[in-house]
């Protein structure tokens, strides 16, 4: 699967030694989980502190930018009682194979490497009824016996909230993860997003940035943009957390047709403002 933990050049790893009473069987799932992350640059937590902001369209959105982009870049699924990955990217059907030495085999689509709970369950409509630990024991399932190889980019789409789920994350991931935090534009997301920039800083995780999603609405046959939610909150929120501002994406009508066909807006339609204000995002956020 990777390098021997014994034969790595990087004598400061705590997964060369053995941790107070820790079981040659923790220890082996300790570097098991250690090695399929050290092949993986970046992990980028994709956060919001309130549902409904479209936190899970971005994170597809901008895993699929980031590949039009070049980068090797993977995307894991998270939300484990409402996973909405698979729907968006048109893999409902697609069920992982385990392969010998390399773990579950995630799935392919448009250049990026997928893996969600949704994969797992026989019907969509299944409910996933679990306890934080069940959770965190899948998280960790899903980072270290997932076939990622070499990433440039763990694009990692959390629940709302903060929670079981990205506290695991944060967790498990390491010192290379930072959050790239979703909101809208109003007053009542905004209190909600400020929380969740409270729990990065109390878990010492860095904050690549903030996006504010549907900034206004593009209306399709002026082209006039409209602040239905409106506009600038994200913004003002940065420049008073003191964190970065990575830009705002307009409502657009296609991206609720792109991400119910299975076939994110980056793609469907790359020249729309919403798609070009992703491929401004996931620039941002490589340079």
């Amino acid at each position: 699967m990777g390098s021997d933990c014994n034969s790595c050049a990087d004598t400061g790893c705590a997964a060369r030694t053995r941790q107070g009473n820790e079981t040659d069987k923790e220890l082996s799932d300790r570097r098991q989980l250690q090695q399929r992350l050290c092949r993986i640059s970046r992990k980028l937590l994709i956060m919001s502190g309130k549902g409904g902001v479209g936190k899970s369209t971005t994170a597809v959105n901008l895993a699929l930018a980031m590949a039009k982009e070049g980068r090797k870049v993977g995307l894991l699924d998270v939300d484990i009682h409402g996973p909405s990955v698979p729907k968006m990217l048109g893999l409902d059907d697609y069920r992982p194979e385990v392969r010998d030495g390399d773990g579950i085999e995630p799935a392919f689509c448009q250049g990026v490497k997928v893996m969600s709970i949704g994969f797992l369950l026989k019907n969509s409509s299944d409910a996933v009824i679990w306890r934080g630990s069940m959770k965190h024991g899948a998280i960790r399932q899903f980072l270290s016996e997932v076939n990622w190889g070499e990433l440039d980019d763990l694009i990692i789409d959390c629940p709302p909230g903060t929670g079981d789920e990205p506290l695991s994350v944060v967790q498990l991931v390491g010192a290379t993860a930072q959050a790239v935090i979703v909101t809208t534009p109003q007053a009542v997301a905004l209190l909600d997003v400020s929380k969740s920039i409270t729990f990065c800083r109390n878990l010492e995780l860095p904050i690549a940035g903030i996006v504010e999603n549907m900034s206004g609405f593009h209306c399709p046959h002026c082209q006039e943009l409209i602040n239905l939610f409106g506009t600038g909150g994200g913004e003002q929120l940065a420049s008073e957390m003191k964190v970065p501002f990575l830009g705002r994406i307009p409502g657009d009508p296609q991206m609720v047709i792109a991400g119910d066909c299975g076939t994110p807006l980056v793609s469907l339609h790359a020249t729309a403002p919403a798609a070009e204000a992703f491929v401004t995002i996931a620039r941002n956020l490589i340079t």
